[in-house]
């Protein structure tokens, strides 16, 4: 931990991604409720950070932790694919992700947070 590695990204997402945080899903709003002002372990997290062609939900760059969110459209193939594909180039950047389902976040929001504590514990 405190890597702090910044992973570059196409100056273009910068724009999107400030859209993407103006147009949050219900389970981001919830969740960004959880993790923002350093909530979790005192650690600080961003959310819809722009690396390499891509936007990530939420990026804690001292763990180098990337958590993402997926909805309904996340099942269908083509999208599943193009996630392995984003998440496998990521991960060679040295990012790790946590992924929770849309209906998780919002019904079970302790769960979430535990697996997020959980995950963050093992790595010490």
């Amino acid at each position: 931990m405190g890597k702090n590695k910044i992973i570059p990204y196409r100056k273009d997402l910068k724009l999107l991604a400030r859209k993407l945080r103006n147009k949050s899903t219900l389970a981001e709003i919830f969740l960004w409720c959880e993790l923002r002002n350093k909530q979790i372990l005192g650690f600080q997290f961003h959310r819809q950070v722009p690396m390499l062609d891509y936007i990530v939900d939420f990026y804690c760059h001292e763990l180098q932790l990337a958590i993402e969110i997926d909805g309904e459209s996340h099942s269908i193939e083509l999208i599943a694919i193009n996630d392995a594909n984003r998440q496998k180039r990521l991960e060679a950047e040295g990012v790790k992700f946590i992924r929770f389902d849309d209906l998780e976040v919002k019904q079970n929001m302790a769960v979430v947070i535990n697996d997020i504590i959980n995950w963050i514990e093992q790595q010490k």
